[in-house]
């Protein structure tokens, strides 16, 4: 049951062997086939080439793409988009001078959203969470990371990450699940963060393990959130139970949180709006992806990552959303890909690989996922009429998708 997409004006990421990310002047590079073809049979790319060579076989199904693009879907490697309720009082908040911090101090953000998941039921919080993921997949979104991190208790905590799997079950989308217990300190344990770590250590992380509910750890690397000492230590015990680091740092301090992923070979590292020389040198020549969240820095006004300094120091770098109620209430890959190029002057050949192959590393399916390569998922996205695909940043208000399509079938 094959598909064939003819007259595509252009197919965007093709890579004709799989490769694990791009890095520094590479990340400029985006290859391209004009006047093309692509073939889709049981949910994967089996073929591909100019229309000069097209395959006149009896398809399934034959979609003219004459002036329109195809491209991967979207690879968002870091949300927190299972939440309850929202946070809009914050923003006003924010508008009126209020910082995040101090939002924080006064019992918002983290801890407010915490009292409003733990009050939620499962299946409401369920119902929520698949609303935002089903609008995530329509804007072009084909893999997507779900943090835990508003619980703060062992049964709220859980309660997220069997959300997680849930979607995971009934979704074709690829989902990855990360344990974030260590987002902030609890009320109940605001005079003992040692004793909370401990909770997380010695009762939670073993029934995450148990229940197979996530792939990932992370910790919220921040001043007056978790040190460089409390990250190790989360880090070291999620290795235990066979949880691969991926942690927030450099958001709004630098504190050593770059180097102590880099120690515990993390997938990534996350945030990143202060970076230091030391903190880039850390990165470089290893295995941890960079993740840039500019719609954070779009919403709480805060730096945005210097995507510049570190592509041109020889790092890859990834594009992710951020999606959450209190930072980043958007989970638009569009936007983000489009912030990334006006606002940290990264190229589109640049931001589109950060938001495909190398954000699709920074979930560990770089083989599966994030270019147009033979074997590969076809997660796809068809544009609308276009000029070029710089016109997707370029339209930053305007939505350029007519189509997208998960394991070769278009979602509605």
């Amino acid at each position: 049951m094959a598909t064939l997409f003819k007259n595509i004006k252009e197919l965007i990421q093709v890579r004709e062997a799989s490769i694990a990310f791009v890095s520094g002047k590479d990340m400029n590079v985006l290859p391209t086939i004009k006047g093309a073809f692509l073939v889709v049979e049981d949910g994967l790319i089996t073929d591909f080439g100019t229309m000069e060579n097209c395959p006149s076989n009896d398809f399934y199904e034959v979609i003219d793409a004459t002036g329109k693009m195809i491209l991967p879907a979207w690879c968002d490697s870091h949300t927190h988009m299972v939440y309850a309720g929202n946070r809009e009082g914050e923003f006003v908040d924010r508008i009126k001078g209020l910082s995040y911090e101090e939002i924080a101090k006064n019992g918002g953000g983290i801890l407010n959203s915490a009292k409003k998941l733990q009050e939620t039921s499962e299946s409401d919080l369920y119902d929520q969470s698949k609303a935002r993921l089903e609008e995530v997949m329509r804007l072009g979104t084909g893999a997507v990371e779900i943090k835990s991190g508003y619980g703060l208790t062992l049964e709220s905590e859980l309660k997220m990450l069997r959300v997680i799997k849930c979607l995971q079950e009934n979704y074709p989308i690829e989902i990855k699940a990360t344990f974030l217990g260590a987002h902030a300190v609890p009320e109940t344990y605001k005079n003992d963060k040692s004793g909370y770590l401990s909770l997380l250590i010695d009762k939670v992380l073993p029934k995450v393990a148990k229940e197979n509910l996530a792939q990932y750890i992370d910790v919220f690397c921040e001043t007056g959130y978790f040190t460089v000492t409390d990250t190790e230590r989360i880090l070291k015990a999620g290795k235990k139970y066979g949880l691969t680091p991926k942690i927030h740092v450099n958001q709004f301090t630098a504190i050593g949180g770059v180097q102590a992923g880099v120690k515990f070979n993390a997938l990534s590292v996350d945030h990143l709006e202060i970076m230091r020389d030391k903190d880039i040198n850390a990165l470089k020549n290893t295995a941890t992806m960079p993740v840039a969240l500019p719609s954070c820095s779009y919403f709480l006004s805060i730096p945005y990552a210097p995507a510049r300094q570190m592509i041109d120091a020889g790092l890859p770098l990834a594009l992710a959303t951020d999606y959450n109620p209190g930072s980043a209430p958007s989970g638009n890959m569009n936007f983000v890909v489009s912030t990334a190029c006006i606002k940290m002057k990264m190229t589109p050949e640049e931001a589109i690989n950060a938001a495909t192959i190398n954000g699709a590393y920074a979930m560990g399916l770089e083989n599966k996922l994030g270019s147009i390569t033979k074997g590969k998922q076809a997660n796809l996205i068809l544009t609308k009429p276009i000029n070029s695909y710089g016109f997707i940043p370029y339209a930053f208000g305007d939505n350029q998708i007519e189509s997208v399509f998960i394991k070769g079938k278009e979602i509605i």
